[in-house]
Formats: C-alpha cells, structure tokens, sequence
C-alpha cells in the first residue's frame, strides 16, 4: 500500500447489534469506517444516536476507537438504533432491525456537508434510505463529487428496486454479494444467468466503473478498470458472518484508493473478512500482519 492516507467518510446507521444478552456496536457504514480506520485511512462517520445511555456509550467507543464524533449527532425524540441478530447453524446472521431509530433521522450540519466535499470517498448503503430524512440528507450528499461507494447490503422490507436503481446511478462503486446481485439483476430484466454478465448488465444500466461481488467462503470478484480480478476465498472456521463484508469492503476500497494492485487488493480484502468471520461480532481487532499471515498460508 502507498503512504498516501486516505480519507474517508460513511453515511448511515449506527447501532447496537444484540446477540442474545450481548451488546456490540455495529452498523454497515459504521464496521466499513472502522475497518478503514484501522488500516490506516483518516476515517468518519456521519450519523444520530438517540439522547438516552446507549447512544452516550457508542460515542465513548467509537471515539475510542480513533474516529471523530462531531458528525455524530444526538436526538431527542428517537432512541439509540438496535438490532436483534439470529445466528442459523452455518452462523449465518439474520436481522431484525427496529424502527423507527434515531438514524432514520439524520439531519445534515455544516460540518457534514464539509466533511463530505473534503473527502476522498463517501460511503453509503441502502438501509438509511428507509425513512424520508435520513434519506434526503443522502441525496444532497450524493450530489457531491466526491468518489461515491455504494454498498448495497439489502435488508427486507425496507427497499425497493426504484430505489436501488438510484443509489446505484450516483455510484462510482458497487457491491453486492452474490445473492443480492442476482436478485437486484432479475428484478432489472436482466437476461443473463452468470455472474459476470450480470456485473457487465449492472455497469449498463449505472454509471460505476468498479463493481465487486461477494461470494461468501468462495472468495469474491471485482472489476475493476475494465479488468476482471478473482480471489477464491480463504478458509476459517465460522464463529459469525455479521460484519465480514464490511470489513470486506473497508479494506478493499483502502487497498484500491491507495494504488495497491487490484489483485493484491482484492487477496487483501478476501482474507479481511475472513477472519473478521472467523472472530465475534462485527469488528474484531484484526492486524496486517494476521491479514498477511493468511494470504501466505493459502
């Protein structure tokens, strides 16, 4: 990776994930600008907790963990954002993520329309577009030129296709996992079947020059430049899915704005979530050296 530091902003939620009895803090955007932290970028977070202890303990640990907290903004009316997480046998998660929360109402200060035009990339998902505030905040954002990554990561019921074809038109940068871009392609009229087509069909109907797809333990594809890149996976034992695209994601966009080669990239990233999937909860403490490690052993 070059010496250049990035920097780095995420729109949307922030939250309590509950597992059973325990509290982690998560949120897509929040894991992806944490994990991007923690690789070396210059990262923030634009969001609203509620005024209520949870949303005063997710501060405390957020700031904690190296990101500013002055784009995190309290409201009164609404509480803390949780999410009750369902673990199946192949510990894959499933969410049910309560509403209305204090995220769903992100109003924009000054300090966040600067902190957008002042960065390098701006990250975004499709949940936060769920209730009409926090949404329109997002597209003012979106207007921007700053470079734009959209990470899709659907949530029933709370999109729809009109929707995702939007999001997905303001982005430099799309990913999906393999499930989701299959779905988001049929429900277009795509006519292809295979992955790659659907990617090229995707680039079709969007201005975004990157898309990356996911695949679970098999690894993920990009393409990136016109050039198809793949990594096959890494293997680790499971102990939970939750965060480990995020985590994914992070690392990869760090890796590519940072002029690594894209497979480099690409390994990088692949082995990131892996062992964020092979650790508790959205964002274990994992170090270069142990992302490292992994690659080489495979």
């Amino acid at each position: 990776m070059s010496n250049k530091q990035l920097k780095a902003v995420a729109f949307g939620e922030v939250l309590y994930d509950i597992f059973g009895n325990e509290k982690r803090i998560g949120g897509a955007p929040l894991n992806v600008a944490l994990r991007m932290k923690a690789l070396g970028a210059d990262s923030n977070m634009i969001s609203c907790v509620g005024n209520d202890e949870d949303g005063e303990t997710i501060i405390k640990e957020v700031k904690k963990l190296g990101l500013q907290t002055d784009t995190i903004l309290k409201a009164n009316d609404f509480p803390t954002g949780l999410v009750h997480v369902t673990l199946d046998e192949s510990k894959s998660a499933t969410y049910e993520i309560l509403y209305p929360s204090a995220w769903d109402k992100i109003v924009l200060n000054e300090d966040a329309r600067e902190l957008v035009v002042t960065s390098d990339v701006l990250i975004y998902g499709s949940l936060v577009c769920r209730d009409e505030v926090s949404r329109s905040a997002l597209e003012e954002l979106l207007n921007t030129h700053t470079y734009k990554v959209f990470d899709v990561n659907l949530r029933k019921p709370h999109y729809d296709y009109e929707l995702l074809l939007e999001l997905m038109q303001f982005a430099n940068f799309i990913k999906f996992n393999d499930e989701e871009l299959a779905e988001i392609s049929s429900a277009l009229d795509s006519p292809y079947t295979t992955l790659e087509e659907n990617i090229n069909f995707i680039c079709s109907l969007t201005n975004a020059t990157a898309i990356c797809v996911t695949r679970g333990k098999d690894g993920a594809v990009l393409l990136w430049d016109k050039h198809l890149y793949e990594n096959k996976g890494y293997n680790v034992k499971v102990e939970d899915t939750v965060g480990a695209g995020d985590s994914f994601l992070g690392a990869l966009v760090t890796s590519l704005l940072t002029d690594t080669e894209p497979q480099d990239a690409l390994n990088f990233a692949c082995a990131t979530g892996a062992l964020v999937a092979g650790s508790a909860g959205a964002n274990p403490e994992i170090s270069k050296i142990d992302i490292e490690n992994l690659i080489n052993k495979n």
